[in-house]
């Protein structure tokens, strides 16, 4: 077993939830409640990495975060260390793959609010951020909490863009996906195996934990489930 990676594993998902999680609550609701020309066109722009082959994406991250692209070469003036090959550029291709699993949730789950709950916390003289916090999010916690659980478990599995992005630099950039691929190249077929049946438990339960509590809050707020 590959504790370090594991241990990576766990703080790239928990950085891209911390990261991720405000900037997608807040794009969420703003689909779900505006109506503009080119909502469609964005929508399908924030669901891309649902359907572009990962080394696509990676590709793409390493033209505009490598050393050659204006970013990569601010960065690493700034910081002093290149951002791919590194583990702040996993990051930041975490959060950009991890887009669609967490705003489409949290989209959805505003988009069952009904208008007459907002209408009525404005006509109480509610600001927007006491709206927000008190009325709002409670209702749409099922469809955050989804997004959560998606974004962590998503990223603890993905291997395409982390491998394009970050290659298998051990204690930096090498995650348990990537560990589990090198002992299968090596032929440590033992290990390849303890590792993928931890990934496999931990993301059954994560799983049925977010939808068991998903549930119970629907079923206690009277809400549909998502």
């Amino acid at each position: 077993m590959d504790w370090s990676a594991l241990w990576l594993s766990l703080q790239l998902g928990g950085l891209t939830v911390l990261l991720l999680l405000p900037a997608a609550t807040f794009v969420g609701r703003a689909l779900a409640y505006s109506r503009f020309r080119g909502k469609s066109l964005l929508e399908a722009l924030l669901s891309v990495p649902l359907v572009l082959p990962p080394t696509v994406i990676g590709y793409y991250l390493l033209v505009c975060l490598g050393g050659q692209s204006p970013i990569g070469q601010w960065v690493e003036r700034l910081s002093g260390h290149p951002l791919v090959f590194h583990f702040s550029g996993l990051v930041i291709a975490s959060i950009i793959v991890n887009i669609p699993f967490a705003v489409q949730p949290i989209q959805r789950a505003f988009e069952t609010i009904p208008h007459e709950v907002r209408d009525a916390a404005a006509c109480c003289g509610m600001s927007f951020w006491r709206t927000l916090w008190k009325v709002e999010l409670p209702l749409a916690w099922p469809g955050v909490l989804t997004g959560l659980v998606l974004t962590f478990a998503h990223t603890l599995g993905e291997f395409g863009v982390v491998l394009m992005v970050g290659g298998s630099i051990p204690g930096e950039t090498k995650t348990v996906a990537i560990a589990i691929y090198d002992r299968v190249q090596a032929f440590d077929y033992h290990a390849a195996g303890q590792m993928s049946l931890l990934l496999l438990l931990f993301s059954v339960t994560v799983l049925a934990l977010a939808n068991g509590l998903g549930r119970r809050f629907g079923r206690r707020h009277g809400l549909p489930e998502l």
